[in-house]
């Protein structure tokens, strides 16, 4: 989630999610450089470049391998860290751990608000910037919401807020 402070974005995130680019920054940087590196030597080998497509592959793979590397360390540079000790958890925020009830359906359903990068609805990590994370964030236990969603319009009970570690 990009919010301005002072005029420059900050990308606020959890702990976990500022380790997990970091991790996926230095790998681009090391390994799948060197990968790269190696596909465009053997592409070259084959003689014109002009009319060589694996060399082109390799050039395109190397343009979207730097542009994530760059979006990475922005991302990363402008990182705030939200510490699990400062959250509140009186307000649905991001780090926080909601439980939400469907009024439609009855049903439970425990999530994470996270940031954009770290979003992994498997492991019930939803981003803030998503429908149900914009809907949410800000709400308190009892509050009730309204969302659109691609299954069309649910209505959410905060039932639980908590800070897990």
């Amino acid at each position: 989630m990009a919010i301005q402070k002072n005029g420059s974005d900050v990308e606020v995130m959890t702990r976990s999610g500022y380790e997990k680019l970091k991790n996926e920054l230095s790998l681009l940087r090391t390994d799948k450089r060197l990968e790269i590196a190696t596909k465009l030597e053997e592409a070259r080998a084959f003689g014109d470049l002009s009319e060589n497509a694996e060399y082109h592959v390799a050039k395109e793979e190397q343009e979207k391998l730097e542009g994530r590397i760059s979006r990475l360390e922005y991302k990363l540079n402008k990182a705030k860290v939200v510490d699990f000790d400062d959250i509140d958890t009186s307000h649905a925020n991001l780090g926080t751990t909601i439980m939400i009830q469907d009024m439609d359906k009855g049903s439970m359903y425990t999530y994470m608000l996270v940031g954009t990068e770290e979003s992994d609805p498997k492991e019930n990590k939803i981003s803030v910037s998503s429908p149900v994370g914009k809907a949410i964030i800000g709400k308190a236990v009892g509050d009730e919401v309204s969302v659109r969603v691609p299954k069309g319009i649910r209505r959410l009970k905060v039932v639980e807020i908590s800070a897990e570690k």
